[in-house]
């Protein structure tokens, strides 16, 4: 029988976890030409993500870091980029609702921090993440109409941006 499911922020001490759990399903998993010299924020979570305003969140199960979420925020604009939305494979679906509660998690933070929008990239092989994000309320973006200050990654060719509501 599993232990409950604990949603807590993460630091520099969990990188090697976080980079654990990231690059196999970036890399094995869904194919992806991607390495961590092309993502060196996972090098140093508080620089990149808590210092922005931000946060890194991290889904642990019996030990063992099973889902991330992280929140670059951009508080001049009164917005931020999602990144690192990953969960492992058999920790997957509504069952468990992993994803879920990681998004949940990002978008109260968000809301609490008077954030008003979020955009995010993914790839559109990844289409089970994309059907996630508009069941989600996300709406797509071109490319061309996302804000300048979004931290856009090589890989990504599918966009999407959420107008957050107050609580």
């Amino acid at each position: 029988m599993h232990n409950e499911i604990k949603i807590a922020r993460l630091n520099n001490q969990n990188c090697e976890q976080i980079i654990g759990l990231i690059l196999p399903i970036q890399q094995i998993e869904f194919n992806v030409d991607i390495d961590l010299a092309a993502q060196p924020d996972l090098l140093d979570i508080e620089t990149n993500y808590d210092a922005t305003g931000g946060a890194f969140w991290g889904a642990w199960l019996d030990g063992e870091l099973v889902g991330t979420i992280a929140l670059i925020a951009v508080p001049e604009y009164h917005s931020g980029a999602i990144r690192k939305m990953f969960v492992k494979k058999e920790f997957r679906g509504k069952e468990l609702g992993l994803a879920q509660s990681l998004l949940e998690t990002l978008l109260a933070y968000s809301r609490e921090n008077n954030l008003k929008a979020l955009y995010l990239g993914t790839k559109d092989i990844l289409q089970a993440a994309c059907r996630f994000y508009e069941r989600n309320g996300f709406l797509q973006v071109e490319m061309e109409k996302l804000p300048s200050y979004f931290p856009r990654m090589a890989v990504d060719n599918v966009f999407y941006g959420l107008d957050l509501k107050p609580a």
